[in-house]
């Protein structure tokens, strides 16, 4: 219960989170759109400065004058159309700017999420819903995951797995008293350390075996799931 309780609070954090992210590239967006465009001039500026150019100066009638007129008006044409095809890239500009901060935001509150997510499993270990263990065929199925181990692995692992059924945790030396059929007092504490670690290093992901296999600090060594879920061939 705890656990979804805290899931729903990351989900609502991040909800926030990225809600607030979208406000705020909307709104930073939105006031560098309004200032560039008030910043650009009027399309139209250059044709009005010349005609008032004209207007003012009566004596400018003559057919030359007229012909100025008419080359500085289609000029004033051309900055129009530039004018407005800076505005269009401008605007694609901004909204290519949008796409990429709202990918960066949805990236980010996805990495928050997930770390928490693997915050949870660190902290409640790996949820196991099937353990069978194949003896014969040197092959674990753990879940969905087959895992290949050698022979050495595949007798650690079950008696583990055993020791997990009736609710025991082994020490190094006991495990491998079990596996060599040995007495206890006979067998080293490290030659049981150094099977975990084989075991661990079979397992090959280091997530999964570090889990699985937990370590009881002066006490030994077991697996941490539901011994209901084990089963053995």
């Amino acid at each position: 219960m705890l656990a979804r309780i805290t899931s729903a609070t990351d989900s609502r954090s991040a909800g926030r989170v990225a809600g607030f992210g979208v406000a705020a590239i909307a709104i930073v967006l939105g006031l560098a759109a309004l200032f560039l465009f008030l910043s650009l001039p009027d399309a139209n500026a250059f044709n009005a400065q010349v005609e008032q150019i004209f207007v003012e100066n009566t004596a400018l009638t003559s057919g030359d004058n007229i012909r100025l007129l008419e080359i500085l008006a289609q000029s004033g044409t051309a900055f129009s159309g530039v004018l407005a095809s800076y505005r269009s890239i401008i605007f694609v500009l901004l909204v290519f700017a949008t796409a990429l901060l709202l990918a960066a935001l949805v990236f980010l509150v996805t990495i928050i999420a997930l770390n928490r997510r693997m915050g949870e499993l660190e902290r409640a270990g790996i949820q196991v819903s099937s353990l069978l263990i194949s003896r014969d065929e040197r092959t674990v199925y753990l879940n969905n995951m087959e895992f290949a181990l050698t022979e050495a692995a595949i007798e650690t692992l079950s008696v583990l797995a055993e020791a997990r059924m009736d609710g025991d945790v082994l020490s190094g030396a006991e495990l491998e008293a079990m596996i060599s059929g040995r007495n206890a007092a006979d067998c080293d504490e490290a030659a049981g350390a150094t099977r975990i670690k084989r075991l661990r290093d079979a397992l090959g992901n280091q997530m999964v075996s570090e889990l699985l296999v937990k370590t009881i600090a002066r006490r030994g060594y077991m697996l941490s799931i539901d011994k209901d879920v084990i089963r053995m061939v």
